[in-house]
This record gives structure tokens, sequence and C-alpha cells, in this order.
């Protein structure tokens, strides 16, 4: 019988990365005693995950349709295999490896490169023009205006200089003592010439197609025309159209001049519904949500103001266009009251001295009274009540007297709190009605006093939103 041969040694066969590297990298982890077995083991794994990163890493680069795989394709793939990329590799400047020269008393050492240094002449970089980089992109915050005078500073444009007295131009006044204003710098025959040039290119903006519109649009708007579906379909166009920009302030002002032609001339007559087609003007430019209207509001507070607080309405049409004119005004608080905080309380001084002057007619009075309504309840608190536009409204009134300003009178008591669905009448015999009515009274007056003591109720809700409020 022969003997059985000996196992042959298990040798363990390496690939690239060989397991002197994997020693080389225990030994600087402080581990000596690695055995053969597990630093090939190591090797071999090493070696798999290179190929798995360098197979998805081609994988990127023959999606860009490149040949050579950059630092960039070996991030992508350390991504998709959830490996923390490399930091600090360029792929735009990619580093240059050499081959070493081989070493003579190692002749079994494979190929080894290195990182080509550059070597750097610092005779000649002392020579160099030096380059200032350029400051980071950066905002800073600044004054463009402060009530609407602009400040003179660097980041602010240079300011149109205006006619003005030479006093003033040599000792322009501060503000606050904290900016002054910008003084004007050229003669008076520049600045005609600017401002003669500018009118030519603001004529020249608008196109053949925008000034045609322009005309069909004012022409179906306006009477004689009677056709009310060209009509409609002007409002309809300037409630939802986007390309009208350029043409706001060529609107406002059309409106403007109309609002003043119609007052001044007395052509709203019973047949003639000119107010009213230009205060839906009005609407539908502010319902038009592409359109920034916000440096056009000075043109069109005037035009609703007027509408509402003029004295010679005709009757017919009288509340009804101070009605549309409230609400068109409630409108525009509601949509730029933020932006503009001090706009709701230079409207409501407005309105309340034309309510409690002494010279001021009832039309007047009652347009007042509905745009308060319209701006709010705080609103009529203030100027019927506070301000006591309620009383002198009800001194001029005869008893038992009807119409527009007492029924819009009524309507802001609504909008304080509103009546009740089932009235109870006060009763003067009991004290506490009795307290309540010399209350009532005492913040009504006599004449709408008598008018609330039907519902007791209203009464008790008037009083205690003013007491809440005030």
């Amino acid at each position: 019988m022969s003997k059985p041969k000996a196992k042959a040694a298990q040798t363990h066969q390496t690939g690239i990365y060989k397991s002197d590297s994997v020693r080389d990298v225990a030994e600087s982890l402080g581990i000596t005693n690695l055995s053969e077995s597990v630093a090939s083991s190591l090797a071999s794994d090493v070696e798999y995950r290179i190929h798995q990163v360098i197979e998805e890493a081609s994988r990127f680069m023959r999606h860009a349709r490149r040949t050579t795989i950059t630092t960039s394709d070996i991030d992508q793939a350390l991504r998709v295999l959830n490996i923390e990329p490399l930091y600090g590799h360029n792929p735009h400047n990619p580093p240059v490896f050499r081959r070493a020269l081989p070493f003579p008393n190692a002749a079994n050492v494979g190929p080894v490169y290195f990182v080509d240094d550059e070597e750097i002449d610092f005779d000649r970089v002392l020579r160099e023009e030096k380059i200032t980089l350029p400051k980071g992109v950066s905002w800073t915050a600044h004054w463009l205006a402060v009530e609407g005078v602009q400040p003179l500073i660097p980041e602010n444009p240079p300011a149109i200089p205006k006619d003005v007295d030479q006093e003033i131009t040599k000792s322009p006044p501060q503000l606050n003592g904290t900016f002054p204003l910008t003084p004007p710098s050229e003669s008076r025959s520049t600045v005609k010439k600017q401002q003669q040039q500018q009118q030519q290119l603001v004529k020249q903006v608008l196109s053949r197609e925008l000034q045609l519109y322009y005309t069909r649009l004012t022409s179906s708007l306006l009477p004689p025309t009677a056709d009310s579906a060209k009509r409609t379909a002007a409002l309809a166009s300037l409630r939802h159209d986007a390309g009208l920009q350029a043409l706001l302030p060529y609107l406002i002002r059309w409106v403007g001049e109309g609002v003043v032609a119609a007052l001044k001339e007395g052509a709203q007559t019973e047949a003639d519904g000119r107010l009213d087609v230009l205060l839906d003007v009005v609407s539908a430019i502010l319902e038009n949500n592409t359109l920034f209207i916000e440096p056009y509001l000075h043109q069109l507070l005037p035009a609703i103001l007027s509408t509402l607080l003029h004295s010679t309405l005709p009757p017919l049409h009288a509340t009804h266009l101070r009605t549309s004119a409230a609400q068109t005004l409630s409108r525009l608080l509601t949509q730029h009251s933020t932006t503009y905080p001090s706009l709701s309380p230079r409207i409501m001084k407005t309105l309340l001295v034309a309510l409690i002057s002494s010279d001021k007619s009832k039309g007047t009075r009652e347009g007042a009274i509905r745009g308060l309504v319209g701006i709010g309840k705080e609103a009529v608190r203030k100027g019927l009540v506070e301000g006591g536009g309620v009383k002198v409204v009800g001194s001029e009134c005869t008893p038992g007297e009807t119409g527009p300003l007492v029924d819009s009178v009524m309507t802001a008591l609504h909008v304080l709190h509103p009546p009740s669905d089932m009235p109870e009448s006060l009763d003067p015999a009991d004290e506490g009605d009795a307290e309540t009515t010399g209350q009532l009274r005492e913040v009504l007056g006599q004449f709408f006093a008598e008018k609330l003591y039907g519902d007791k109720d209203w009464v008790l809700g008037i009083l205690s939103s003013i007491k809440q409020q005030s």
C-alpha cells in the first residue's frame, strides 16, 4: 500500500493589493501580531472594495462621455455606495503623477508613482505684481428715502435737481439731524434738457399696439358708448391682463382727469354714469394682481376721495356712488395698509375733518361716514364716537328726519354692534335702563339715541364695544 500523500500547505494568493500594505497599516495602529491569513484576507477585501468603487466610477465616466475617470466620478461612486466622500480633491485641477525610477536594491518592488510637486521660484514670485482678490458678494441695508427725501449717501443714485431757490440750495435743511438733502448739482438749463429727454423717452416706451389698446379701451368705457358688452369686456381686460404695467400711469391719469372733469362740469347727470364707470376702472386695476400700483397710490386716492366727499352728486346716484367709492377705498387700504402703515391714519384724519367741520354739507358728511365704515370698526369708533361725529350729525337733523345721511349713521352703528333679532325696548321706569339711556345720550346724542331705544340688546352691545376698545 502506498503511503497517503501529505496535504500541501495552503498558500494565500493575493492580488494587486499586497498583504504587506495591510501589515504596514496595522503596525502604524499598534497591531504587531497580525497573522498572514488575516492580512491576506483583508488585502483581498480591500482589493474587492477598490474594484467596486472603480466600477461605479466608470459608470459616471461613461455617462459623462469621457474616457478618463476624475475625482468627481470617485466622489459620486462613494456617495452611491453610502461611503463618505474624500475631501480636498478638485476635479478641475487633477494632480499629475509621475513614475519613479526603479530601485536597484529592490528589484521585486512594483512600479511606484508619486505626485510631482511644482518647484516655486521665490525670486520670480516676489517680482510678480500682486493681485488683489475681489471682495465677496454681500448685501447691506441703507436708507433709500426718509419721509420722501432721498439721503445723500454713496449707495443712492444722484437725485434729479429741482427748480429751487438759491438759499435752499446753499443751506439745505436736515431731517432729524441725520441725513442732509441731496443738493442739485447742475444748472437749470441742463435740468430742463434732461427733463425734455426723459419726457421723450417716456413717449417712446409705449408700443403702437399698447397705444391702440389704450385708445380702444378708453373709448369703450366712457359715454357716449352705450354698448354694455364692450364696457364689460374692457373691465375684464383690466382685471386679468398681465401686460398693462406700461399703461398703468396713463390709465391712472386718465381716471383722475375724468373724475375732475365730471365733478367740475356737472357731467354726472341722472342718465350719465361716468363716475360709476371710473370707479369700476379703479376697482379693476386694484383687482389685477400683476400690476404694481404702489407708486401711484397718491394719484388714485384723490379721485376716490373726491367722489366720496363731493357735496353735489345727483340725488339718485349719490348713495350708490359714495358706497362704491367707500368699497374701493376699503380694498385699497386692505391691500396696501401693511406696506404703508401711515396710510390708514392719514385717510381717517381726512374723513374726520370732513365729518365734524361746521361748513360741510350733508352729502360730504355722508361720504365721510361711509368712508369710515369702509375702513373698519376702529375707524367708526374713533370718528363717530370719540371724534363726536355722530353728535354733530344729530345736532343738524330735525326730529323724525330720514335720508341718506341718517341711514349712513345707522349703517355705521351696525358695524359697531349688530342689532338683535328679537328687539326689546328700554324701560324708562327701570333704574338700570334709565342709566343706560343716559350713557347712550352721552355717547350718541339725543337724536340717534332715540332711534336705538327700541332695541335694548343693541344699545348694550354698542356701549360695551365702545368701553372695550377705549
